[in-house]
């Protein structure tokens, strides 16, 4: 009997799982594996909230295989040493699993395939899993990967993409191969209160109602903070419990022009992939050095602090970091705002910001959240790098009513219309009826700050 090794990572589904269907067609036998691996604890990103939803993406995932007649191996520990335990027991020949793009998925891939091959076992790593189209596909004349999205994006349209794979409708798994208890949530602490479930169930439920209710106003609302009118299937792309390729193709057959303007949103999502890809160092370093001298952490830490904490006298800011704190999830143009607010308002080092959000996001993924920092901090693609974004005017055109500032800071909630979004220029009793800060730095000091140290003054 011919048996393979699945390693699940970031592709936590049973539907469009390439890896999957390849085993499955060569082999007798599969063993669906998920290894906690002990690198990705040691480096940091064991956050309580993405530890919560992949627990709940476990379950479902081995739910899943259950309903046909297999079930999840789990491990905990080095992931090489591990897949090779595995391969031992089931006698397995063949290991399949998703390419990722960044250094740290390079480095397990190159470990994982030496150490495979001198036992004897083929490591074969599938591309279009994690994103719709892989990094590299498409390359300008002159680079080996696109550092503007336009163009990225006009290549990216034009590639037909391979058709979505179908779920199994049996998968038979050795019973010899032992495995741990499936993680639950209810292990984990620390959770944000307003977390979303995970799981591969979940999400297409969500993809579903996403397509038959929010895309096709998606153009024209995607930036509507209080209306919240984005697909949230975030968390379900990073853990991949929803297939790109999949999505594409679904919100393509949507059409109309809030079809296209998601489905340039999953053209970002790839444009980022393949940066990071071709420029592993930019998870940490800039890709494009503005030669910032920023402001010590020593010197900025009352700011930082305020920032994080939703205190900074800017309600628009501190609304949208309330919402990360309990959700575990951000509307994106709140990112957009909060980070141009700590990186060129404050003028803190945008590695501070993208730090905190990847202890909360549920979606904080390496590609996404460090060069979407690094493009509203100026260091990353942006063709505007000295762009900054005001609080009160973006509040004014994107919450107009005040409805998400009341949402996320009630000591404003009695506050009328638009006078939610500069509380402090209320005088006498009425400023003095709701416990809010006054701002913690005044904008037009905070402009020319960041306008000098880019020599921009």
């Amino acid at each position: 009997m011919t048996i393979s090794v699945v390693l699940f990572t970031s592709d936590l589904r049973l539907h469009d799982h390439p890896p999957l269907r390849a085993a499955l067609d060569g082999s007798d036998a599969v063993v669906p594996l998920f290894v906690r691996d002990e690198a990705v604890v040691e480096a940091g990103f064991t956050v309580p909230n993405r530890m919560a939803f992949l627990a709940d993406c476990l379950a479902d995932l081995d739910a899943g295989l259950r309903e046909r007649g297999g079930r999840l191996v789990v491990r905990s520990g080095d992931v090489v040493a591990e897949v090779a335990k595995t391969v031992a027991e089931a006698d397995a020949d063949e290991v399949h699993m998703a390419a990722g793009v960044s250094a740290f998925a390079h480095r397990r891939e190159e470990r994982l395939r030496a150490a495979l091959e001198a036992e004897g076992c083929r490591l074969h790593v599938h591309e279009t899993v994690i994103t719709a189209l892989a990094p590299g596909a498409v390359t300008p004349a002159s680079s080996d990967h696109f550092a503007v999205f336009t163009p990225y994006h006009r290549q990216w349209a034009r590639q037909p993409l391979r058709d979505a794979v179908p779920a199994p409708r049996a998968v038979r798994v050795p019973e010899a191969v032992g495995s741990e208890e499936i993680p639950s949530r209810s292990e984990v602490s620390g959770v944000s209160p307003g977390l979303a479930t995970g799981g591969e169930t979940e999400a297409r439920k969500r993809v579903t109602a996403w397509l038959r209710g929010g895309i096709g106003a998606y153009e024209d609302r995607h930036d509507d903070l209080p209306g919240d009118a984005t697909s949230r299937l975030s968390p379900h792309l990073h853990f991949g419990t929803l297939s790109p390729v999949e999505l594409v193709h679904r919100a393509a057959a949507a059409s109309g022009p809030g079809a296209e303007a998601f489905v340039r949103q999953l053209a970002w999502r790839d444009f980022h992939h393949q940066v990071l890809a071709a420029r592993p160092n930019a998870s940490g370093a800039d890709y494009r050095s503005q030669h910032d001298r920023w402001r010590s952490a020593a010197e900025a830490r009352d700011d930082i602090e305020a920032w994080r904490e939703g205190r900074t006298g800017y309600p628009v800011v501190d609304a949208a970091m309330r919402q990360l704190r309990h959700e575990g999830w951000m509307h994106n143009r709140g990112r957009l705002l909060t980070a141009s607010f700590l990186a060129k308002t404050l003028y803190v080092d945008w590695r501070v910001g993208a730090r905190h959000f990847l202890d909360l996001l549920v979606d904080g993924d390496v590609a996404n959240n460090q060069l979407n920092w690094q493009w509203m901090a100026g260091t990353g693609t942006d063709s505007r790098p000295n762009r900054v974004l005001n609080p009160v005017t973006q509040a004014k055109k994107y919450d107009p009513d005040g409805a998400y500032v009341r949402r996320w800071v009630p000591e404003l909630a009695g506050l009328g219309g638009r006078a939610v979004h500069e509380p402090w220029k209320l005088r006498g009793l009425d400023r003095a009826a709701f416990d809010y800060p006054d701002p913690i730095v005044d904008l037009s000091e905070g402009l020319a700050r960041f306008r000098k140290a880019r020599g921009r003054d």
